[in-house]
């Protein structure tokens, strides 16, 4: 026996729906008589109701939440109300116990020594601070008049000075204005006169050209002997009169070009060619100065080397001294001069900046134990 679930019959029937949507479309589609040019409206018209239906079940459910959130806003504020009518009453009647039940004269710590002392005490002289200490203020009220006064005339005062200095920038712009004005119109005067001054001088060199040209051209239908002397004598018009040195020629114009950056081509390279001579000298030099202080750091780590095996020969010869005796003195003494003369050759081949190596040979001990064999001896 087959059970179906519930899921599956839903998923079917959700199946078979689509499935007959399908067939019903496509029978819209192809048949002729309901098919139309286009797209299928019906369908529209469902996509359309769907979205409305949609849109419709969106505003619900945020009507809904406006709903809840009003409802629980409205439950709130009574909650809040409530709690500070409980606190007022709370107070109230704390008060009203305070009044009725916790009196002066039922206080049993009023005054010790004499508890029915407040029956004895006049209520004009049971005031709970004398006159004129801190906390009363008898001079409160002009006091707050006079500060309203004084506050109405700084506040005058405060607008006095603001319209006044609105009045003065509104008077600086003004001013600012007008003389901008003033130099525009000033520099367009002066542009006008010089365009009229131009003009006027070129009408008047084009009238005093043409005079001098109808001049020469009446002088010369007239053949005057003068116009002759005075064109000869004019450089230019006539070339056996012109003694001025002929002008250079374009080659030779061409050609000092050429030579001018030729000239400065070879001074560039010159120049190259030092800069690479100078670097090539640094470069050697910083070359030579590392291989010196590599030198130098072999050599000193040989020496140091040697005066460490030194000093571990003395170290082994002083561990034999108590067997040794009188010979550990002599050896040691034939040991000394080796060592001070490695001592010797490192202070002199050290360069100064590489650290020393003090020799822990001549300790006070050493020396004594030098001394002692040597008298000794």
């Amino acid at each position: 026996m087959n059970v179906e679930l519930s899921s599956e019959r839903e998923a079917r029937l959700s199946l078979e729906r689509r499935r007959h949507r399908e067939a019903e479309r496509r029978l819209r589609v192809f048949d002729d008589k309901l098919r139309t040019m286009g797209v299928d409206t019906e369908v529209l018209d469902a996509q359309v109701q769907e979205k409305k239906r949609q849109e419709g079940k969106a505003k619900q459910e945020q009507a809904a939440f406006d709903a809840d959130v009003l409802h629980q806003s409205k439950a709130a504020a009574v909650l809040q109300n409530r709690q500070t009518k409980q606190k007022l009453a709370l107070q109230k009647a704390l008060e009203t116990f305070r009044s009725q039940n916790q009196q002066p004269q039922t206080r049993r710590e009023f005054d010790l020594n004499d508890p029915d002392s407040w029956k004895k005490t006049d209520q004009s002289d049971a005031q709970m601070i004398l006159p004129g200490l801190v906390g009363e203020d008898p001079t409160k009220s002009s006091r707050e008049q006079r500060q309203k006064e004084q506050l109405r005339e700084w506040l005058i005062q405060q607008q006095a000075e603001l319209d006044a200095s609105r009045s003065q920038q509104e008077e600086e712009e003004q001013r600012h204005n007008r003389s901008r004005e003033e130099t525009l119109n000033r520099a367009g005067e002066h542009l006008h006169l010089q365009a009229e001054r131009r003009k006027e001088a070129a009408v008047a060199t084009q009238n005093y050209n043409l005079a001098m040209i109808e001049e020469k051209h009446r002088r010369k239908q007239q053949n005057d002997p003068d116009y002759d002397q005075e064109t000869a004598a004019v450089p230019g018009f006539s070339p056996s009169a012109d003694v001025r040195p002929p002008p250079e020629t374009v080659q030779q114009v061409i050609q000092f070009q050429k030579y001018q950056i030729q000239e400065k081509k070879r001074i560039e390279m010159e120049k190259k060619q030092e800069d690479e001579r100078h670097e090539r000298v640094r470069l050697d030099s910083a070359r030579a100065a590392l291989l010196m202080e590599r030198r130098q750091a072999r050599l000193g780590k040989q020496l140091r080397q040697q005066l460490d095996s030194a000093n571990g020969q003395l170290a082994q010869t002083h561990k034999q001294q108590s067997e040794t005796g009188y010979r550990e003195g002599a050896d040691r003494r034939e040991l000394l001069p080796q060592v001070q003369h490695l001592q010797q050759v490192t202070d002199e081949t050290l360069p100064e900046k590489l650290p020393r190596v003090p020799t822990p040979l001549l300790h006070q001990q050493e020396f004594n134990f030098f001394y002692y064999y040597s008298n000794s001896s």
